[in-house]
Formats: structure tokens, C-alpha cells, sequence
């Protein structure tokens, strides 16, 4: 049995598919706790940690996906950028990766709250390039191929683009959390941050449905390729 390098990124591809999905599962069924306000406040932040947990696993599968797809296009011959473009990528991934667990580690601290912003503002910068980059593939323009049996590598990173959008603002009201538990543990009785609190939390599962969607999709076009 030869093992091939290839064979070990599809593998790698299909766990961190599974990390994302079932991750935002687990983080939305945590946030019912989070919001209950018949439970004790220990017993919600409680929960509220065990959501974090949960979702380091899924922001890691998502980070990781990229650079999987990026290095596994050049064996399909839909990415030609091969070489020192992949090596850069699995390098900047892995810093962000990196930046992500620290922020992870730190999050009840200011220091994490800063280090979540620069994750939130390199989405910012990284969400746009490959949009454009997806966008201008799709019209012929490159980097990514498009010829016949092509086109589902720039949609799959179109789709993906979109994805992180919504990730993006999933990662605001998880920030969001943290801030509000702060002002509940000085002023337990705040109706305020509990009503913010909730609204976020809704706003976060109407948006979770849409990107389970999404999800399913990117997976079913990396694995049929069907244009």
C-alpha cells in the first residue's frame, strides 16, 4: 500500500471539515445555556467556556481548510501557483492558527480581546483577496484554472469567501459575550447586557442555519467537482 501525499490531504481536508461543522453545532446548542437566566451566572459562564472550547477546535478546522485546498489544487492542476506560494501559505496560516489559540488562551484578559481583533482584522484584509481572487478566476482572469471541470475551485473558494463572512460575524457576538459577562459579574441584575445578550445570541443562530448551508456546499463541490 503506497500512501501518497495527496492521499494525506484529503484526509487532513475531511477532519477539518468535520471540526467546523460539528464544532458550530456544539457552540450553538451551548448558547441556549448561555442565555438562560434562570440558571446561576457561574453555571452560564460556565457554559459560555465550554462554548469557547468547542469553537477553537472549529476556527482551527476553518483556518485550516485554505491552505489544504490551496496545496491539494496543485496536484488537480486548478491552482498553478505551486512552490514558494504554497509553502508562504502554510506558513501565514500558520501564524494566524497560532494567533487564534492565543487569543483562545487569553480570551477573559484585554490582551485576548486584542489579539481576537487582529484575527478579525486580518479576516478583513484575507476575505476580500480571495473573493476577488475567485471572482476573476470564474471570468478567466486567473490565478485559479477554469477551464472545463475547473470551475468548482473558484466557486468552492467563492463559496468559502462568503463562509468566513459569516464567521466573521459570528466571531463579533462570541467577542461580544465576553464583554457582557464582564458587566453581569459587576451588576448581576443589568436587564440591559442580558436583553443584548440575547439578541446577539439570536442573530448568531439565524446566521448558523445559513452557514451550515454553506458548509454542506463547499464540502459537496470539493468532493464531486461537478464543473
Amino acid at each position: 500500500m503506497i500512501i501518497t501525499e495527496l492521499a494525506v490531504l484529503k484526509w487532513l481536508h475531511i477532519l477539518a471539515m468535520v471540526y467546523w461543522l460539528g464544532g458550530e453545532w456544539g457552540v450553538f446548542q451551548t448558547s441556549y445555556y448561555v442565555i438562560n437566566r434562570k440558571l446561576p451566572m457561574d453555571e452560564r459562564k460556565r457554559h459560555m467556556n465550554t462554548a469557547y472550547k468547542i469553537d477553537i477546535l472549529a476556527r482551527t478546522g476553518i483556518l485550516l481548510l485554505f491552505p489544504l485546498g490551496f496545496h491539494m489544487g496543485t496536484f488537480w492542476g486548478v491552482q498553478p501557483l505551486g512552490g514558494a506560494w504554497v509553502a508562504a501559505c502554510w506558513i501565514f496560516f500558520a501564524l494566524w492558527i497560532g494567533l487564534a489559540w492565543a487569543a483562545f488562551f487569553k480570551r477573559e484578559t484585554d490582551t485576548g480581546i486584542l489579539l481576537t481583533r487582529i484575527d478579525e482584522w486580518i479576516r478583513f484584509l484575507f476575505i476580500p483577496l480571495i473573493l476577488v481572487a475567485a471572482i476573476a478566476s470564474l471570468l478567466g482572469y486567473g490565478p485559479f484554472g477554469a477551464g472545463p471541470m475547473q470551475k468548482w475551485f473558484p466557486l468552492k473558494v467563492l463559496l468559502f469567501s462568503f463562509m468566513l463572512m459569516i464567521g466573521l460575524k459570528l466571531r463579533f457576538i462570541m467577542r461580544e459575550w465576553t464583554m457582557l459577562f464582564r458587566v453581569l459579574a459587576r451588576e448581576p441584575d443589568n436587564s440591559e447586557a442580558e436583553e443584548t445578550l440575547e439578541r446577539s445570541i439570536r442573530v448568531g443562530r439565524g446566521l448558523a442555519y445559513v452557514y451550515w448551508v454553506g458548509i454542506a456546499s463547499v464540502g459537496f463541490l470539493g468532493a464531486v467537482k461537478p464543473f
